[in-house]
């Protein structure tokens, strides 16, 4: 988790020095980028793998209910995107108040980021070390695996 959050820290840093690289991440494959949600990976997709790790044993209630909660925060960020998204729209017709808006999307930016890191966090919490790390690394190969297959089939495609 440590590794998660210094990721998420450095990150928080590139964001504020290159906001629009960060959100629209020129270097992720298309599949990626089909993928993003507000710069990054769904919160939800912690869910979907501890569903998915067979070895792994616990309440399905409580995460269950961790996984409501989350949906609720992300919808409330894909609101904030939704009203930056629309103050952005005037701003360009206006040519006005690009470092406030550009401000907005760093909040907006941040704070799935810090959904993300939370809810991993909070799934990972009442695992066993061991069962903790197979998730982190299913994680790991979830992301790996996605942009490789990508990265193979837009090279096959001509798209790289």
């Amino acid at each position: 988790m440590a590794h998660y959050a210094e990721y998420y820290r450095v990150k928080s840093l590139a964001t504020e020095r290159d906001t629009l690289f960060v959100f629209v991440a020129p270097s992720a494959t298309t599949l990626e980028r089909s993928l993003y949600w507000i710069g990054g990976w769904r919160p939800t997709t912690a869910f979907h793998l501890i569903y998915s790790e067979s070895s792994i044993h616990f309440e399905f209630g409580r995460v269950s209910e961790l996984q409501c909660e989350t949906v609720k925060e992300g919808n409330a960020i894909s609101e904030q995107l939704s009203e930056w998204q629309a103050g952005a729209f005037e701003m360009i017709g206006a040519c006005t108040n690009l470092d406030m808006n550009m401000g907005s999307l760093v909040s907006v930016l941040k704070t799935a980021d810090d959904l993300r890191l939370r809810k991993v966090g909070k799934v990972v919490k009442p695992l066993t070390p061991q069962q903790a790390v197979e998730v982190l690394i299913a994680a790991a190969e979830l992301q790996f695996g996605v942009r490789g297959w990508r990265m193979n089939q837009d090279r096959r495609h001509g798209n790289v």
